[in-house]
């Protein structure tokens, strides 16, 4: 995440975060004792306000698996521009094999996306926004590929500060 500034980084002590566990997998290890169960959770936290973060727990117990995923989701949170409850403009992500499509759009549209995808862009506040994944469905890949998107976007405030021009210039060229 070449994009990911230090700045943009929160800590997880000074907000309320909800938790949504995107996807657990159960893996089975053979021994000559019979199977051994494993799982893994894949969780996105957020504060519903432009905070979201997203963890791998992986452990015996699908609880344990769930609380370590949400304690890896802290220590990975960033902050997304928000707008009217919509995204910026629009936006491309890859990662992997997943590659992911977000558009803003009008209020009371609502949140026209996948599973993995419409729990990262809840979990980040945003209400309206039309998203389309094109490439793999795999979970993992999902929802980093809506985080490349994510940390990509820019606001028109963050544009013309970075430019030193208004805001007003910003628009009109």
């Amino acid at each position: 995440m070449s994009n990911l500034n230090n700045n943009q980084r929160i800590r997880p002590g000074d907000i309320t975060l909800t938790e949504r566990v995107v996807s657990i997998n159960r893996v089975a290890k053979v021994t000559k004792g019979g199977r051994t169960f494993s799982f893994t959770a894949l969780v996105v936290v957020g504060d519903s306000n432009g905070t979201v973060g997203h963890g791998l727990g992986k452990s015996g117990e699908v609880i344990e698996a769930i609380n370590k995923g949400i304690e890896d989701a802290k220590k990975n949170l960033i902050k997304v521009p928000v707008l009217n409850g919509t995204v910026p403009h629009e936006q491309l992500g890859k990662f992997g094999g997943g590659r992911v499509l977000l558009r803003p759009a009008s209020h009371g549209t609502g949140v026209i996306a996948g599973g993995a995808m419409r729990a990262v862009l809840e979990s980040a506040g945003v209400t309206d926004v039309l998203a389309k994944s094109k490439g793999s469905s795999n979970p993992h890949n999902v929802v980093k590929a809506t985080f490349k998107a994510l940390t990509s976007m820019r606001d028109a405030n963050s544009v013309a500060q970075l430019r030193g021009i208004s805001l007003k210039q910003v628009f009109n060229g």
